[in-house]
């Protein structure tokens, strides 16, 4: 089933660009278009999509004041907050407000790709120029685990140190020569033995553990 996607900003030619972009993806369906905050929560609640790329500047009720408004209205919708902004305490607030994702408008197009099907499976998605920040205010006290690093295979410990650098799926892929399945099964390895959830976790403790290259 395709990934149900509606598109938010207010300038006609970006929206037009990315419905082009994701037009062309198989596995992505572009629901509709809003371009500003209010018309994002009736076309939410109207068409149910699984992900809303949402500018942070949006006229009339500004992306963070609509993803607020979105946790009530469409909970089951995931935000990925599209935006010039590389600022940390944007990036903060958005995830406050319940955004799944924040990626910047400078990203190449398989990043956006990356990021819509990452928060669509539940990820949080959070462009690499953007990740210390994140780690530095918002995240929690990690999960203490008696698992120690040395138990990790080899290749374990490279998945680790790459989502730690902030590379996608398929870019660990081409970089150790294996397919994005593959990297996949070791990201979920390395989660099951050191007791973590997700990338924000997983980056934490490799920053922790003296792991980042």
């Amino acid at each position: 089933m395709s990934i149900q996607i509606l598109i938010a900003d207010d300038q006609g030619l970006l929206r037009a660009g990315l419905r082009a972009l994701l037009s062309a993806e198989p596995d992505m369906d572009v629901v509709g278009e809003a371009e500003d905050g209010q018309a994002v929560l009736r076309l939410a609640t109207e068409l149910s999509p699984q992900v809303i790329l949402l500018d942070i500047s949006m006229p009339d009720c500004d992306g963070i004041e609509t993803t607020r408004r979105l946790k009530e209205l469409a909970p089951a919708a995931r935000v990925l907050m599209i935006t010039v902004h590389e600022d940390d305490t944007l990036l903060q607030e958005a995830i406050k407000a319940g955004a799944a994702g924040y990626i910047v408008k400078r990203a190449v197009e398989s990043e956006l790709i990356d990021a819509i099907r990452a928060v669509q499976r539940g990820d949080i998605y959070i462009h690499p120029s953007m990740t210390r920040a994140l780690l530095r205010e918002i995240t929690p006290e990690p999960k203490q685990t008696d698992t120690p690093v040395e138990s990790l295979t080899p290749r374990e410990l490279d998945i680790l140190r790459l989502i730690a650098r902030g590379c996608t799926n398929r870019q660990m892929a081409d970089i150790l020569n294996i397919s994005v399945r593959t990297v996949e099964g070791h990201r979920a390895n390395l989660m099951a033995k050191l007791n973590l959830q997700g990338r924000v976790e997983l980056v934490r403790y490799a920053h922790e553990n003296n792991l980042v290259n």
